[in-house]
């Protein structure tokens, strides 16, 4: 089980106290491309970054490119953003980061930045994610058309009204549609369903997603408290003051 911190609007000193000893938190998600990458480029090289939010096309290649401790993206809903973000790491392998995509990791990791497919098992409008139906066409996408990538794996967010209404005696709706989806692409892409990761299950949510099998769970306020609006958020400035 992978617990994720979602550091999004939090300033780094945060982070960097949950990072260190004697936590030792090593995964981290964000939710704005430019937040992580001004995170990542005044954190330590050690911290596994997760990007988590939607993701636009034109920002792909430069978070790929330019965040080499960029572990996993969670959002891809399209081939063209796979597209861009095998561009963008592509680049930064060949460019010589190589080695830097490969520090802190496994000692198997090749540097291929990982992606997880988002799938809207809800089937609602304002949810971002592939159709079920439309998994397979592009997790085998990935994998045959981007060798500086690597599908870690498949993601869902799921309803609020659905989660609220899970007990511990019911499923999530949503966590079993994406453990079907998870095993029907498994099959036709002729792998075995372990190779794919289910991402599901955030603070109101994560015992559930455990108990229905979810290999990594997101969880913000819980850890970090009440975030501040976008607006009064701050990065840097907290790191060189040392102000909470």
């Amino acid at each position: 089980m992978r617990l994720i911190a979602v550091s999004k609007l939090k300033p780094a000193n945060d982070i960097l106290a949950l990072h260190e000893s004697p936590l030792k938190q090593l995964h981290f998600g964000e939710n704005y491309a430019q937040e992580l990458q001004a995170k990542a480029e005044i954190l330590p090289r050690t911290i596994r970054w997760h990007m988590i939010g939607a993701l636009q096309s034109n920002k792909c290649k430069p978070l790929a490119e330019s965040v080499p401790n960029l572990w996993c993206v969670s959002s891809v809903d399209s081939a063209k953003k796979a597209d861009q973000l095998e561009k963008g790491r592509a680049a930064l392998m060949e460019g010589g980061g190589k080695q830097e995509a490969k520090e802190g990791k496994a000692d198997d990791d090749d540097g291929r930045l990982r992606v997880q497919v988002q799938i809207n098992t809800s089937g609602e409008e304002s949810k971002s994610g592939v159709e079920p139906d439309a998994a397979t066409e592009l997790c085998r996408h990935v994998r045959d058309n981007c060798p500086h990538l690597r599908l870690s794996g498949l993601m869902t967010i799921g309803a609020i009204a659905r989660s609220k209404a899970t007990t511990a005696e019911t499923e999530n709706e949503d966590f079993e549609a994406l453990r079907e989806v998870r095993d029907r692409v498994a099959k036709e892409l002729g792998i075995a369903a372990k190779e794919l990761e289910l991402g599901m299950g955030m603070s109101s949510d994560f015992e559930a997603a455990i108990r229905q099998g979810s290999d990594e769970v997101r969880v913000g306020t819980t850890i970090f408290g009440d975030r501040p609006a976008k607006a009064d958020a701050k990065i840097k400035e907290d790191v060189e003051k040392g102000e909470n």
